[in-house]
């Protein structure tokens, strides 16, 4: 029976290896420059980019020209539009397209509009938020409620704008910057409070003023179907920078770059496409963009003309969030709009054992046991795609033949201080047993006849029963006992898909992970009264069910430094919590790679070790263990600062996992870092991308103190060797970072009794966060030197914790 299970066992990661073998070589091919618009050639579920749409010779586009009518008391007024079609122009045997006014083509020639004047609207979500509406035509059903806004609807701020009337435009005016719009041509201008410009929309006139055609504020009319798409054109200024746009692994700074914002299988972490693509960014020059739609979005930030950032949104509507501020401010205003994270339990926190996968109930009986015993310190066991009967097959039901008593395993884990989670995806194949049912019970997305748009069954949570009904699968495995379900995959929803909200996959594609990542969440919170889920897909409004983990990385260095630009870019895209799957994913952890992700993996949000087997510490040997468990301690022991500025960040929109420019925007060093990053507000991390002994870290302005060895360093650049944890901490000076005795689990920390180390070099006071399980509230605290002793200014509980200082 033995060698039974091994060759079974061997079976199933042959098979595994085959299927990333396809699953990669497939992902290849899609990145090597095949795009939408070549038919002969697209593949199922490739993004769609439809910036080929603005410059195609058959198509009609409407430049924005001027203000027809406006009411400064609403807010509300019409743009009128002048119809253009693509000509050529040659000069010097070189032959350029450029947009010309053209007359109507329409007949009866009276019935329509050559020069339409449409409804443009601004208003004030708040003394830093504007809104901008432009639609492109008539809206049947205008102002509907959003799921990616937390409350289905903006706010509108009435009182903190005030309105002044220009020569030729409007102004107004709040404490933190200014909007004009002027009337011919029509253009709007942000300011800061300073008067500094910001942005500004992209005019006709403006594309007169270079021999580079410039796409201005406007809509294309398609011919092939008459639909109509947005392009909001913004101007870019000398040295702006571009951030955020979700979990994206090219360049951080996205000046210069094309980038699609479309939900996909990115199979990996090293191009373009995004498991996490969210349409929110922020500029250097200080304000952010948020475009509220879910339809396909290309964002051209200067890559074709480097003065002009021009979006280009599938909606028939450009419903735009403009915020002023510096970028704490920026992302404290997105998402006090589309929502802030609730405060993830103490228990995920801890660290996630997982590989692809375990198979059994003995299985996860042994490594939770060889993890106590090898004094591992984790808090949740992951079964990953095999604890139903068929591998894959999700079912929603534990093996019969290889589970004696999967209510049993799960209790007794959490009396050992395990959480347990489980896989699971929302395709359903032509085999498995629930397939009949969601067919007989139209629980799945259609396609325009009605049947199915690929083999498998694809759940349509735009349908009220579709939740219902999955939820009630969830629900069941979490009235076990379950911890937490990994929300894997979501990007594939049918983009030509027929969903029950009467939309297309063209508006529900990029909702889908948002309904998907929601109807766990809630059911979760329902069941177990914590908001917590594993989840890989996400939309503008997902950072409100914590959390999302960085998807399939390779087991490469380029991957590590990859995997960190997609957590500081999703990290600056409204999310706080974040994960990635500690030295890859694909195959076998190189050793020596395994050593150094493992810290970087310890000091994010969330930390998991999952991919192909082996992932378990001992099966590297004694000496990584020990490396390993040292990193683990150190995790743990930090418990309470991780706790108290992952609370922080909830209140605040802030990240965990931190760019430098968030804490320190006035520095132009901190916004070049795209290899450190801020563990909260207080610990600088730069993890090692290569087998070396020293590396070179940037410091922002202040003295920094090594975590390890308490050397202090000045602001700049310095060559930092690597101490027994390989990684460089460093601390802020006149930080107070709290400690926890080490526990194997965070069901078994001892709460009553907490260590400040005091990170303080020429100061005599200190200040840090904390926020014990109990709180209801962050407590901020504030030590002072007196007679070469550290003591609590004050004390917020009273004699109820017992302090000790370092």
């Amino acid at each position: 029976m033995k060698y039974l299970n091994h060759i079974n066992n061997f079976k199933r990661i042959v098979n595994f290896t085959i299927l990333l073998i396809i699953i990669f070589s497939s992902g290849f091919y899609a990145q090597i420059g095949i795009h939408s618009s070549d038919k002969n050639q697209a593949l199922l579920n490739e993004p769609i980019d439809i910036s080929s749409d603005f410059r195609s010779f058959s198509n009609t586009y409407y430049v924005a020209d001027s203000l027809a009518s406006f009411n400064p008391a609403t807010g509300k007024g019409e743009i009128k539009y002048r119809r253009h079609n693509y000509e050529t122009r040659m000069a010097f045997d070189n032959i350029l397209a450029v947009l010309n006014p053209v007359g109507p083509n329409e007949f009866p020639a009276n019935e329509y509009e050559a020069s339409p004047v449409l409804p443009f609207s601004i208003e004030f979500v708040s003394a830093r938020s504007i809104r901008l509406r432009a639609v492109s035509r008539y809206q049947v059903k205008p102002n509907q409620e959003s799921l990616m806004l937390v409350n289905g609807f903006a706010p509108v701020d009435k009182n903190s704008w005030k309105y002044s009337k220009l020569t030729n435009g409007h102004k107004y005016a709040s404490q933190f910057g200014s909007i004009i719009i002027i009337e011919h041509p029509w253009e709007v201008q942000i300011f800061d409070l300073s008067g500094k410009l910001l942005t500004k929309t992209i005019t006709k006139e403006d594309d007169s003023k270079t021999f580079t055609p410039v796409m201005p504020f406007s809509f294309v009319r398609r011919s092939s179907d008459y639909s109509t798409s947005m392009a909001a054109a913004f101007s870019l200024l000398p040295n702006e920078g571009i951030y955020g746009c979700g979990e994206s692994f090219t360049e951080f700074n996205k000046r210069g770059q094309k980038v699609v914002l479309w939900t996909d299988d990115a199979n990996g972490v090293q191009n373009e496409s995004m498991y996490k693509p969210i349409p929110f960014f922020m500029s250097s020059r200080g304000y952010g963009v948020f475009m509220h739609t879910s339809t396909p979005i290309t964002c051209d930030f200067g890559k074709y003309y480097s003065g002009s950032s021009t979006l280009m949104i599938g909606d028939d509507e450009a419903d735009i969030f403009i915020f002023l501020g510096e970028p704490k401010d920026i992302l404290n205003e997105y998402t006090n709009l589309t929502g802030k994270p609730e405060m993830p339990p103490l228990w995920s926190f801890g660290f996630w054992m997982s590989r692809i996968t375990y198979f059994s109930e003995k299985e996860g009986r042994d490594v939770t046991k060889k993890l106590r015993e090898n004094k591992i310190p984790t808090d949740v066991i992951h079964f990953d795609t095999g604890w139903f009967e068929t591998d894959w097959r999700c079912d929603y039901q534990f093996s019969k033949s290889r589970f004696d008593d999967a209510t049993k395993m799960i209790s007794d884990f959490k009396k050992d201080g395990f959480q347990t989670c489980l896989w699971q995806l929302p395709y359903f194949v032509p085999k498995n047993t629930l397939f009949p049912e969601i067919i007989e019970k139209d629980l799945y997305v259609k396609d325009r006849k009605g049947n199915l748009p690929y083999e498998d069954a694809v759940l349509d949570f735009s349908n009220p029963e579709t939740v219902k009904w999955y939820q009630n699968k969830i629900g069941n495995l979490l009235d076990q006992g379950i911890g937490a379900i990994k929300v894997d995959f979501g990007e594939a929803a049918p983009p030509d898909g027929i969903y029950h909200s009467g939309r297309t996959g063209f508006y529900e594609h990029n909702l889908y992970p948002l309904r998907y990542n929601k109807t766990v969440a809630d059911i979760t919170k329902q069941k177990n009264g914590q908001t917590i889920i594993w989840a890989r897909s996400t939309w503008a409004g997902s950072q409100r069910y914590p959390l999302h983990w960085g998807g399939d990385a390779a087991n490469t260095n380029t991957a590590m430094a990859s995997t960190l630009r997609g957590g500081l870019s999703i990290g600056l895209s409204g999310f706080s919590f974040w994960s990635h799957d500690i030295g890859g994913f694909v195959s076998k952890k190189p050793e020596e790679l395994y050593r150094r992700w493992t810290p970087f993996g310890m000091l994010t949000s969330h930390t998991r070790s999952h991919g192909a087997p082996p992932t378990e510490p001992w099966e590297y040997g004694e000496d990584f263990m020990k490396a390993f468990r040292l990193a683990d301690n150190m995790r743990y022991e930090l418990i309470p600062y991780i706790y108290a500025q992952a609370k922080d960040c909830t209140e605040r929109g802030l990240p965990m996992l931190r760019a430098l420019f968030i804490e320190y925007p006035e520095d132009p060093g901190s916004w070049l870092i795209d290899d450190q990053y801020l563990f909260g507000s207080d610990m600088l991390v730069a993890p090692l991308f290569e087998e070396v002994k020293e590396r070179n870290v940037y410091l922002p302005p202040g003295e920094w103190i090594d975590y390890q060895t308490n050397k202090v360093y000045s602001s700049g650049w310095h060559k930092i060797e690597v101490e027994k944890i390989p990684i460089i901490v460093l601390v802020r000076d006149g930080a107070v970072v709290p400690h926890i005795a080490l526990a194997q689990s965070t069901a078994f920390m001892d709460w009553s009794k907490i260590e400040l180390k005091v990170y303080s070099n020429k100061t005599s006071k200190a200040e840090g966060l904390i926020y014990l399980p109990t709180d209801k509230e962050l407590k901020h605290i504030t030590v002072e030197k007196n007679n070469e002793k550290y003591n609590l200014t004050n004390d917020p509980y009273k004699g109820t914790v017992k302090w000790s200082f370092d």
